[in-house]
Formats: structure tokens, C-alpha cells, sequence
């Protein structure tokens, strides 16, 4: 089973490349931002290390940790922001190689497929065999994240800027794939990777 990661800037794409990725490739797919939400459950062991760190004032109603409320502690205080990710990233890659290892074992897969926003930062290269960065370019993005999540320019401009820049994209990658065009193309891309 070949493991990929898949990365790159937001309004790039990935969330349409890693769905052709399933449903042609069957891969297994594993997304940081969604395991990220689950290891701040109750019960586990981030959700414990989290509550240890900020106090139940970040509980909802439900015992569950409200999103919003640690967000704003977190955002407002770049410090808090760090204790916060030393939690989460730790326990999403350990996932990560938890899922990894289901996979091999059932033998089903021969991809499994991990999307992270900082794949690079967090060092994935140690669990995947190759990184790839779906590139757009920044106008096609922008335009993208306009049209179909309604941000605004400064919201767009605040998000290029917190993200890795494309130079130190492809540094880290070992393929990248073009989705500044058709999704086809891409596509196209992708089917000559995998042969």
C-alpha cells in the first residue's frame, strides 16, 4: 500500500482531488482537519490535555469543548495558539499512523491518501512515501474562495499570508499537480502518477 500526502493552499482544490482519489483509486482517505475535531472528543485523551490546559470555561452545554470559545482564546493569544497545536497535531499524525497500520492489516487499500494543511510543518514526509502539492495559482484561488465560500478580500488575503508560500511548497513535495485549469487536467495528472 502506497501512502501519498496531499497538500497545499487553500482554494487549490484538494477536497475535489481527493474525492477522485476514492472513487477512482479507492483510496483510503485520512483528513487532518476532520481527526483534528476528533481527538478533541470527550473521552480522549486531547479532549483531557486540552481541559488540563484552558479549563472548563471552553465546555459547551453538552460537556463537549466549544469550538468557538477555544478558537477565540487561542487566536487572540499567540501563545495559547502554540499549547493548543502541541495538543492537536501530536495526536492527529499519531491517528494518522494508527489508520495507516488498520489499513495495511485488512489489506484492502493500495493508496491511502493523507490530506493535511500542515503537512509540511508537521513533518509527514516521516509517514508518507511521497508529498504532493496541488498547486493553483493564487488568482484562480482567490477567485474560487470568492465564489464558492464567499470570503472576502481581506479574509483571502489573511489566509495566502498564514500559508506556506509556493516556492517552499515545492521545495517539500516530490509531485505537484497543476489544478490551475479544468479539474480534468488534473485528473489527467493524477492517472499518469498512478499507472
Amino acid at each position: 500500500m502506497k501512502v501519498i500526502g496531499i497538500t497545499g493552499g487553500v482554494g487549490a482544490g484538494k477536497s475535489r482531488i481527493l474525492n477522485f482519489l476514492k472513487e477512482t483509486f479507492h483510496a483510503r482517505v485520512f483528513e487532518a482537519d476532520k481527526a483534528g475535531h476528533q481527538v478533541m472528543e470527550p473521552g480522549t485523551k486531547g479532549f483531557r490535555e486540552i481541559l488540563s490546559v484552558f479549563g472548563q470555561e471552553i465546555l459547551g452545554e453538552d460537556g463537549r469543548i466549544d469550538r468557538e470559545s477555544l478558537g477565540a482564546l487561542v487566536f487572540s493569544d499567540g501563545e495559547k495558539r502554540i499549547r493548543l497545536d502541541r495538543i492537536i497535531h501530536p495526536a492527529v499524525k499519531e491517528m494518522a499512523v494508527e489508520e495507516i497500520a488498520r489499513a495495511r492489516e485488512e489489506g484492502e487499500a493500495s493508496l491511502f491518501v493523507i490530506e493535511a494543511a500542515l503537512l509540511i510543518e508537521d513533518h509527514y514526509e516521516e509517514i508518507c512515501e511521497e508529498l504532493w502539492y496541488i498547486y493553483a495559482d493564487r488568482k484562480v484561488r482567490r477567485e474560487r474562495l470568492r465564489t464558492f465560500r464567499g470570503y472576502p478580500e481581506e479574509k483571502i488575503t489573511a489566509i495566502f499570508e498564514s500559508q506556506l508560500s509556493d516556492e517552499k511548497f515545492r521545495e517539500h513535495c516530490q509531485e505537484v499537480i497543476d489544478n490551475s485549469g479544468s479539474i480534468e487536467k488534473a485528473y489527467e495528472q493524477i492517472r499518469e502518477l498512478l499507472k
